[in-house]
Parts: C-alpha cells; sequence; structure tokens
C-alpha cells in the first residue's frame, strides 16, 4: 500500500542543518520577499521545533510554512544536501493530519481524487470559456483572464478544453516491428489545457517508429496535493496509476511534464517496494528522444533561412533531477531554432503548486524576475518541459509587457518534422 514519509522519518535529516545560511542566496520567496522565515534553515528549525512538540500550529507557523514553493533550489545549494521541500511538504502534511486540510486543500484534494468529476469539470469549463474567460488583448500572448475563487482577476491561464487529449486518441497506437514500446503519462496539464502539447509528443515518436499506449485510466500524479499536504490523496492517486500503468508490459513511462516526472520518478519511489519498478521506468521525453538518436535525425533537416530565437527555462522538478542537458540539445539541434541562454535559467518561475494560489503577489515578484531574465536574452519564444511552467511564465510575461511567447519544446519539435508523418 503507498505510504508517504511522515515527519519522523526526516528527523536525521533534519539534524543535518547546519543552520549555515547558504539557503538564502537560492531561495526565490527569500530574495522576493528578504525574510528570514522563508530560508530553508527557518523552516527546519520550525520542523524540528514540531517534532519535539516545542510549539504549536499557531499563525506564524502555518505562515512560514505556507511560503515554501517546494522548488528545490536550497537543496542544489546546500552543502549537506538537506532536502528542505521534502520536510517542509511532510510538516504540512502534519498539519493537516492535525488541523484538517485548507479550504482550497479540501478542493485539491477532492477534484484530484476524483478523475471523473475531474474530467466532468474540465468539460464543463471548456464549454463555458467564452462565458468564464476574459479575452486579453491580441499582443498578450494569446492567453485568456479567468476570474473565480483563489485566482486573482490579473491572472493569466489558458483556456481548459472541452475535450480532454486521452479522449481524442486511441489508447494503442502502433508503431514499427522492432521498436520500443513506451506508456505516455499525459498528466493533468496537457490533458485538459494543452492537449496540442500531447499531439506534438505522438507526432515526435511517430517519427521514431514507437508504439505508444495511453491508458485511458491513468489519474493525476498526485503533486499538486503533495503541495496542499494532501496525504490520502496522495496515496490514492499513487495506487491508481500504478493498476494503470501495470496493465501494460512497456520499455518505458515516458512523461512530458517535469512535475509528473517528479512524482512517478521520486515520490512514488518513495511510498513502496511496490512502485519500484514504475519509478525506475519512468523517463523524461527529451532523455528518451536523445537516448534514441533524435538529435542526429534533426542535425539532417534543412536548416531555415530566418530561425526564431528561442532560449530555454528549466523546471524545477526536472533541474533537481539532473535533467538539464537533453531538452537544450533537442532545442539546438532544431532546424528553425537559433539557441541562446538566459540569465538564471535554473531558476524557479514562481508556480510551485498551490503556492502561487496562496502567495500569488509573492509569485509575481519570483516571475517579473523570470520575465526581465527572458526579455534579456532577446528571445521570441521561451520554452520549457512542463505545462505548468507555460501557464506561469505566460502570466509572467503579461505582467512584465512582454511579447515573447511561452512553448512546449515538443510543439517547436512538431513544426520542424515533416507533415506527412
Amino acid at each position: 500500500m503507498a505510504k508517504l514519509k511522515n515527519l519522523e522519518d526526516y528527523r536525521e535529516e533534519i539534524e543535518h542543518c547546519v543552520k549555515c545560511g547558504a539557503c538564502r542566496a537560492h531561495c526565490p520567496v527569500f530574495v522576493a520577499d528578504k525574510r528570514e522565515g522563508r530560508v530553508a534553515r527557518g523552516k527546519i528549525a520550525l520542523a524540528n521545533s514540531v517534532l519535539q512538540g516545542e510549539v504549536d500550529f499557531e499563525e506564524k507557523v502555518l505562515e512560514d510554512m505556507s511560503q515554501c514553493l517546494l522548488c528545490g533550489s536550497c537543496c542544489a545549494g546546500c552543502p549537506n544536501n538537506v532536502h528542505t521541500e521534502e520536510i517542509v511538504a511532510a510538516t504540512r502534511r502534519r498539519i493537516a493530519e492535525q488541523q484538517g486540510l485548507s479550504t482550497f486543500g479540501k478542493g485539491v484534494a477532492a477534484v484530484l481524487g476524483r478523475p471523473k468529476l475531474m474530467n466532468l469539470l474540465a468539460k464543463s469549463g471548456g464549454k463555458l470559456s467564452t462565458i468564464l474567460f476574459k479575452k486579453l488583448p491580441e499582443d498578450s500572448g494569446l492567453r485568456l483572464r479567468f476570474p473565480a475563487p483563489y485566482l486573482e482577476a490579473d491572472r493569466t491561464l489558458p483556456p481548459v478544453t472541452a475535450k480532454p487529449f486521452r479522449e481524442r486518441v486511441p489508447e494503442i497506437i502502433p508503431g514499427e516491428e522492432g521498436q520500443p514500446t513506451v506508456l505516455f503519462f499525459t498528466g493533468c496539464g496537457i490533458n485538459y489545457m494543452y492537449p496540442a502539447v500531447g499531439e506534438a509528443f505522438l507526432k515526435a515518436l511517430k517519427f521514431l517508429g514507437v508504439t505508444v499506449i495511453i491508458p485511458k485510466d491513468q489519474a493525476c500524479c498526485g503533486l499538486p496535493a503533495v503541495s496542499a499536504g494532501a496525504t490520502k490523496t496522495v496515496e490514492k492517486l499513487a495506487e491508481q496509476n500504478l493498476a494503470a500503468i501495470s496493465r501494460h508490459k512497456v520499455d518505458h513511462i515516458v512523461t512530458a511534464c517535469a512535475s509528473c516526472n517528479a512524482g512517478l520518478g521520486e515520490i512514488y519511489a518513495a511510498m513502496g517496494d511496490e512502485f519500484s519498478d514504475l519509478s525506475a521506468s519512468t523517463i523524461d521525453i527529451f532523455v528518451f528522444l536523445a537516448n534514441h538518436g533524435l538529435p542526429e535525425k534533426l542535425a539532417a533537416l534543412p536548416k531555415a533561412d530566418k530561425p526564431i530565437k528561442v532560449t530555454y527555462h528549466d523546471p524545477c522538478h526536472l533541474r533537481n533531477r539532473g535533467i538539464t542537458k537533453e531538452p537544450r540539445q533537442i532545442l539546438k539541434a532544431l532546424p528553425q531554432v537559433e539557441y541562446v541562454e538566459m540569465p538564471d535559467a535554473a531558476t524557479c518561475c514562481g508556480l510551485g503548486g498551490t503556492y502561487s494560489v496562496y502567495h500569488y503577489e509573492t509569485s509575481k515578484k519570483i516571475g517579473a524576475r523570470k520575465a526581465a531574465n527572458i526579455a534579456e536574452s532577446g528571445a521570441e519564444m521561451v520554452a520549457t518541459d512542463c505545462p505548468g511552467c507555460i501557464m506561469q511564465l505566460q502570466d509572467n510575461i503579461n505582467h512584465a509587457n512582454g511579447k515573447q511567447q511561452p512553448v512546449h519544446i515538443l510543439e517547436l519539435l512538431a513544426e520542424a518534422l515533416p507533415e506527412d508523418i
């Protein structure tokens, strides 16, 4: 049975924090707000106090624990490799166990834990998008403004599709004999908001002759519920996905979403031995494509006369797993792309799961730095490997009055491949 770690499981790692303060230079929230309570060492001290029974869950404790993107930037710069993001997530689960989920957290758990309800709400949202969404000017990135509870009126989001991606495609798409068989874990972003990314995924794998299986009964990976502290929902979703995936014999489970990659490949790996094979088989789409010779195949395509300047944003969940080379490798090989590196490409965009809902003003400050870095690169487009980041980057750019277009790398790849695939 799926079982997330509890706070006690991190007791030894908590003791490894020596309060050196190196995390201050890496935490996007601290850089934005300059408050000590936002820093990893402060949160670890609070977590330790909770373990020792020295503090109650008073308002200050709840506020500081909510002020974390779970981006892992602090761990990346920590001399003792303390995983503050995991400790904070475990503390949030402890808070939820003792005080219950927040109103928004209950909503997240209710929707994510019921895939049929999620499907119904998504379809309803897609059909009502012309009523619910306010159209922005054409030069604002072609996104829509969505007035809703917990979402600020000046926030921009993509419209929800009236027909989810998994309902548009067959469950099994045969490839060529001798080529691998992969399972496409679509995630929620591609399924409900960015179906074109899913279509681009299929075109890329058809180009390589790969057989693709897309289980209809797969569910959310559970990362938003991790952020909300909804333990039972995360565990339930993990078990649902294990059952859905285990029905098929595949060579790899391929993701095109950084959060899903971390959910299946990292979060699930720590939830029990029954998830070992699933987690070990999970691979990011661009690692898979690079391993199967796609950069060399792209190099053989004719170069465009006027390439588009494109930069890359590293999603935190891929950066934390060491996946930084392969997305750039594919981008640089695209015949219509002139690749440019932006400053601080690996810094968080400010989404952080539920963080940008609870702390939108701080999220915008973090996003403003990202938007400025994109502009400094001189790129016309900013590509990434995460639907959540695409959504956040568009909001960042709109607030900065920028003109750059966020895209998934797969969309650019699909444009480069022959039309008759």
